[in-house]
Order: C-alpha cells, then sequence, then structure tokens
C-alpha cells in the first residue's frame, strides 16, 4: 500500500525521551535507527521489509532492530507525520 503521494515525504519526529534513549544503544543499533528513519521519510509507515514488522493497533506499528531491541511508531492518518515513540528494548517497549 502506498500512502505517500508522489514526490512527498513523510514528516519523522522523534520524541525528546526517545531521543535520550537512542544515545544510549549500542552503536550499530543507533545506525539501524537512522536507517529506519530515513526508511519511514521515503516509504512511510508500512515498512513490510523490516525484521518483525508488525501492526500494534490503529495507525501503530512496530519492528526489531536486533534481538534485543525494537523501535515503535505511530501514523497519523490521512497526513505526512509518523512519531517514534519507543527505540530500546523488547522488554520494555510499550506494546
Amino acid at each position: 500500500m502506498n500512502t505517500r503521494p508522489p514526490n512527498r515525504t513523510f514528516d519523522v519526529f522523534i520524541r525528546r525521551k526517545t531521543l535520550g534513549a537512542i544515545e544510549k544503544l549500542p552503536l550499530n543499533v543507533q545506525n539501524k535507527v537512522k536507517l529506519l528513519v530515513d526508511d519511514l521519510k521515503e516509504k512511510g509507515p508500512y515498512l513490510a521489509h523490516w525484521k518483525n514488522f508488525r501492526k500494534l493497533g490503529p495507525n501503530r506499528y512496530h519492528c526489531h532492530l536486533g534481538y534485543h531491541w525494537v523501535a515503535c511508531w505511530l501514523w497519523f492518518d490521512n497526513q505526512l507525520i509518523i512519531e517514534v515513540y519507543h527505540v530500546g528494548s523488547r522488554e520494555n517497549a510499550p506494546y
């Protein structure tokens, strides 16, 4: 499903608390977060090619960044806005 109008990208925001959590992650996981954000900007919230991509609920999604690490995001329906609200351990994920 293509949710992006031609020649438009999504605006991706990361919560301040989540930014602090990303800085504490291993460098290889931080690099995966950068790749994820780039994909979210270009392709939108549906990233089925990412490991363990799942819909968590209405407009909420997640994927695995590694065995212990996940990212969760929220898509504001019918808008080009995505908010990353969790990046960190699977054990502490808000789902």
